[in-house]
Parts: structure tokens; C-alpha cells; sequence
């Protein structure tokens, strides 16, 4: 799960009636149990592929019980369905502003990128140059930096691509598509949330220049925290795991490293506690 007013939780509304069925299977004491989308990479998928798989490795060595995934697309009702339901102890890789539930302290921070062809004659900064109005624009639609493409008269000149991706009716509208359409030509640059272009050049060598898109706009934010989210009345629970990300911080950083991840550094006043109130941006998908 990440930012869905960014990329991932931005899908379908997904039918309640599964979760009802599966409602008599808690997860078990003597397991680490973890909700995860099977097939979400960079993030995660059932293969234990993706880096918040590993990170929940890394969290559960800590716990020092075995780790178990309770597989769930990122959709709408995720949380209704899944620790609202009981079926798992943590979300992992929720914004730490997050109010559906209760979020641990920020352990990373990433941002929107503007990502490029390394063979590209070309050399852009940011959302500002006037280049980009010469060019194929790739954005998966209604997300943030589509508000000052919008403001600078650049919307003619996207090419736009589906946030909502089901893997059995709309194989074709994976993730990594606009990434890989910019490899092969069809685009010229893409817009593009950190970690999905990061995983590129990472992980599959792909030859792309990465710029981190800064805002000074704080309705339109590009970056943000993210913090691991727990169930409202599991307190306990939160504060071992503000222990284990503290414990564990060089290895979590590592793993967000070898995959791309653009990390940004995570404000102090954000560090110093998480809330435990149901304050924060508010969110469509429950």
C-alpha cells in the first residue's frame, strides 16, 4: 500500500462480499501477519519480489516470529477489508498522514519524479521548462503534478495511462507500462511516482536520468512520508514497531536503496512522533 491519492489506491472499488467470507480467519498470534497486493511490483507481489516484502522481513526478524502475507489487491476498502476485518496486523508503506488508521513514525520519504531517456538531446529541470511543451508527456491521470501541467498549458501534451490496474481483466494496464513505453520511444518524458522509475534504473538497468520534482505548493505536495499502519485501538503494536524501524533503520535503507527508491530527508518535526488521532488528508477509498 502507498500514497493511492498518488498511485496505487486509486483503483476500483473492490466487492465486500470476499472479505465477509474470510472474516473467521484472524491472523495467528505466533505469526507476523502482513496485507500485501500479490502483484504490485516495485512494492510488492507473491514471488516476496518486491522491497516491502523485504521490509517486512526485516520487521518481523525483529518481532522474532514468523512472517506470514495475507494477499489483497490495492484497492478501495482496503483497510475495511483487511485490518478492519482482522485478517492481518499491518499495512506496510501507508502515508504517514494516513487516517483510516493508526500509523507508526515515518521511516522513509519520496517524491514524484520527472524521468528521461539518458540518449535524449535534452536537459530538463523541472515542470517549468519550456521544452516540455515540445514533447510527449507520460502521467498516470489525476495525479498530483497534473495540477501544475494544468497550470502551465502542458495537459495537450500528455499521453495519459490508468492508475487502476487488475492483473486478470486489464493485464495491459500494469504499473511499469508508461515506464517502459518511454524505454521503447512512444514517449518522450514521464511523470512518474519516485519508486516505480527508480526500480527501473535499479533493478532492470534501465538507461534513465531521474529528477525528483520539487513543489513549494503546499496544496499540491510531491513528496511524502511514509510510516507503517497499524489498526486504530493497536497501540502496543505500533510503538514495537517504531522500535524495530529505529533498530533496523540501516537495513530498511538498504533495501529502499537497492530498489531506487528517490529518498528525500524526513522533516524533524515529522520524526519526532506519529499522531494517534484521525487528523490528516482525507481519502476516498474507504
Amino acid at each position: 500500500m502507498r500514497y493511492f491519492i498518488l498511485i496505487s489506491l486509486l483503483f476500483a472499488a473492490i466487492s465486500f462480499s470476499f472479505a465477509q467470507d474470510v472474516a473467521e480467519t484472524p491472523p495467528s498470534d505466533s505469526a507476523f501477519t502482513v496485507c500485501a497486493d500479490p502483484a504490485d511490483l516495485p512494492f510488492s507481489n507473491k514471488e516476496l519480489e518486491g522491497f516491502e516484502n523485504k521490509i517486512a522481513a526485516i520487521v518481523t526478524e525483529g518481532l522474532n516470529v514468523k512472517l506470514k502475507f495475507y494477499w489483497w489487491p490495492n484497492q478501495r476498502g482496503l483497510v475495511r477489508n483487511t485490518l478492519n476485518m482482522n485478517l492481518c496486523h499491518v499495512l506496510i508503506g501507508v502515508p504517514t498522514d494516513y487516517d483510516l488508521v493508526l500509523t507508526t513514525k515515518p521511516y522513509y520519504r519520496t517524491t514524484y519524479v520527472l524521468t528521461y531517456r539518458l540518449d535524449q538531446k535534452i536537459d530538463i529541470k523541472s515542470l517549468d521548462d519550456p521544452i516540455l511543451k515540445k514533447l510527449r508527456i507520460g502521467m498516470h491521470v489525476n495525479a498530483p503534478p497534473s495540477e501544475i501541467l494544468t497550470q502551465n498549458g502542458l495537459m495537450d501534451n500528455v499521453v495519459g495511462y490508468s492508475p487502476f490496474y487488475d492483473p486478470e481483466s486489464h493485464p495491459e494496464d500494469y504499473p511499469g507500462k508508461i515506464v517502459e513505453d518511454l524505454l521503447s520511444g512512444k514517449l518522450d518524458v514521464v511523470i512518474v511516482w519516485g519508486p516505480v522509475a527508480g526500480y527501473f534504473v535499479a533493478k532492470k538497468n534501465a538507461p534513465l536520468r531521474i529528477i525528483p520534482i520539487e513543489s513549494s505548493n503546499t496544496v499540491i505536495p510531491m513528496a511524502f512520508n511514509f510510516s507503517m499502519g497499524v489498526r486504530k485501538e493497536h497501540k502496543d503494536l505500533k510503538q514495537k514497531l517504531e522500535k524495530i524501524l529505529d533498530e533496523k533503520k540501516s537495513e530498511i535503507v538498504k533495501v529502499l536503496e537497492e530498489y531506487g527508491v528517490p529518498l528525500l530527508e524526513i522533516p524533524p518535526s515529522a520524526s519526532i512522533d506519529s499522531k494517534d488521532t484521525d487528523q490528516g488528508h482525507k481519502h476516498p477509498q474507504d
